[in-house]
């Protein structure tokens, strides 16, 4: 076996990690052959994967059963002429045959796209379309399938329809097919996956324009053991990401690094997020390590935790979007556990975290991973001094990091504005404190320029978020003639409490005693939800009225 079983305990402190961390993939490393196979070999009845869904249902996978599993699916799917190079796309929510399929495709060298449940036909057309896809695997829902189907005759080159569940017409079974005797042999020659090949996909959700196709090679899953480190995953541990496997988070913590450190992966299938559900969750099975955006913490902590017995779990993280630090602070008097959080993109692993051996700063991402060079930079492209707002970069000069991806696929002019002379610019605006964490302002089109101060909304939200009439906010600029913009709020209530001018007003003096009163919302509007991606991130931009980008 080629890497097993990392351990962040060999670290005495960041400093120790910054320095001593290091990351060399193999050549032709291939993370179902050389991880899970190999741990199939040697430890064949090693617990690996832990399902169950909201009516009851559980399943177990070891490590022998996912070598022999998805040695079935790679034979079906080579059957089907999938091979090396050949787009799939694979649309089963949290469907424990997604494990099967995605360990299939990345034997056979195929390029596995991750899709959410929720796309609509045009969706799956323009995905369809812009990456070739060859073969869609997806569960039994009839809004998903009937979508599949209506995309089916715009969609040049798919082939093959799979369904998991049972079956239905103009699709074969995936259940039934897996069932037959098929053999399956490692590809060998130029039928063998190579490091730089894509492996993964994923198309992004789009908060602004048409879904970019980041793609990301076969070293990828090694670039995710700093993404496991940093959720504290351990050998011999049980690790709950709150994701749907259509989306990267789920690569982030349903995968990769948490095998590569010995922890077993747990997944829970639900429709709809239910906090009480989540907590018994949490309670019921012995899972140690805990990932789930803000949203879900926020909703959490509405709740009465001491009801529920959460003494296996030991380290919580948090990623996707800020953390608010009354969320932090509820939280762990709570529980008497710290949310660490993280920061990164489809594009990358985590890239700064508040690591292990760190004390947590409320609402600091933390301070860069081991092997990356991230800095803040200012329109000019000059280095930030520390309290100096600036766009995080990842400074690549001397070569792409692991887990880095390689660029958008067939999006040549695309790729080349967001890497400029060796650097790649995230997007996002940040400032650095004196003693090196990170603290996040916003996307770069969110930052609001206002009386010429500028404001990055995250503040404001924050500020916003510790009143408990409030549940959820955005908060965006608005043009304005004589100060080129103000803040505006827009403000889910929390239950029992209704919109007023009354209210309106008590939240804007609130921000005024929180954080800077020249940063606080000149205008206030209430609604019952915020304008979300598929993928549940704010739609700042539709919030603002912009046209599409």
């Amino acid at each position: 076996m080629v890497v097993r079983f990392v351990s962040s305990s060999r670290f005495a402190s960041y400093e120790d990690f910054r320095e001593n961390f290091r990351t060399l993939p193999p050549d032709n490393f291939n993370f179902a052959y050389d991880v899970v196979d190999a741990i199939a070999e040697e430890e064949p009845d090693r617990l690996a994967l832990v399902w169950c869904d909201e009516d009851g249902n559980e399943a177990t996978f070891s490590y022998g059963d996912l070598q022999r599993e998805s040695d079935r699916a790679a034979a079906l799917f080579a059957e089907l002429g999938i091979g090396r190079g050949d787009a799939v796309m694979l649309i089963l929510r949290r469907r424990y045959e997604y494990w099967f399929c995605l360990l299939a495709l990345h034997k056979l060298g195929a390029v596995a796209i991750p899709a959410t449940h929720l796309l609509t036909t045009k969706d799956i057309v323009y995905r369809n379309n812009a990456a070739d896809v060859k073969m869609i695997v997806s569960v039994n829902e009839e809004r998903v399938t009937a979508a599949i189907d209506d995309a089916a005759a715009d969609s040049e080159a798919l082939e093959h329809r799979v369904i998991v569940g049972s079956v239905r017409e103009g699709w074969l079974g995936f259940d039934e097919e897996m069932q037959k005797p098929r053999e399956f042999s490692r590809p060998t020659g130029d039928a063998a996956a190579k490091t730089d090949d894509i492996m993964l996909l994923y198309f992004t959700s789009g908060t602004t324009g048409l879904p970019k196709m980041v793609c990301h090679d076969f070293r990828y899953p090694l670039g995710h053991i700093l993404t496991a480190i940093w959720q504290g995953c351990e050998d011999g541990g049980l690790h709950l990401t709150v994701a749907d496997t259509g989306w990267a988070k789920a690569a982030w913590g349903k995968i990769y690094g948490q095998w590569l450190l010995g922890s077993a992966v747990f997944v829970y299938e639900y429709d709809r997020f239910d906090p009480k559900e989540m907590l018994r969750v949490l309670q019921d099975y012995p899972i140690t390590t805990f990932c789930a955006p803000p949203t879900v913490f926020r909703f959490l902590i509405k709740e009465d935790l001491s009801q529920w017995d959460l003494s296996s779990l030991h380290y919580v993280v948090t990623a996707g979007e800020p953390l608010n630090p009354e969320v932090f602070n509820r939280f762990r008097e709570a529980t008497g556990l710290r949310i660490m959080e993280g920061y990164g993109q489809t594009e990358t692993v985590v890239i700064v975290a508040t690591w292990p051996w760190m004390e947590p700063r409320p609402g600091s991402m933390g301070m860069p991973s081991a092997g990356w060079q991230i800095d803040l930079v200012d329109e000019e492209g000059r280095a930030c001094a520390p309290g100096e707002e600036g766009q995080i970069v990842v400074r690549t000069e001397s070569g792409r990091p692991v887990g880095m991806s390689e660029g958008y696929h067939a999006d040549e002019e695309l790729t080349q504005r967001a890497w400029r002379d060796g650097v790649y610019y995230t997007g996002d605006v940040a400032w650095r404190d004196e003693d090196g964490y990170y603290w996040f302002v916003g996307r770069t089109d969110d930052v609001i320029k206002s009386s010429g101060y500028r404001i990055g909304p995250f503040e404001v939200e924050s500020a916003l978020m510790e009143h408990p009439a409030v549940l959820e906010c955005a908060v965006t600029g608005e043009p304005d003639p004589d100060r080129g913009a103000i803040v505006k709020a827009t403000v889910v209530l929390a239950a029992g409490n209704q919109p007023s001018d009354v209210l309106a007003k008590e939240l804007q003096e609130h921000v005024k005693r929180v954080t800077a009163p020249y940063k606080y919302p000149r205008k206030i509007e209430f609604v019952t939800e915020l304008p979300k991606t598929i993928s549940g991130k704010i739609r700042r931009v539709e919030i603002r009225g912009d046209k599409e980008r």
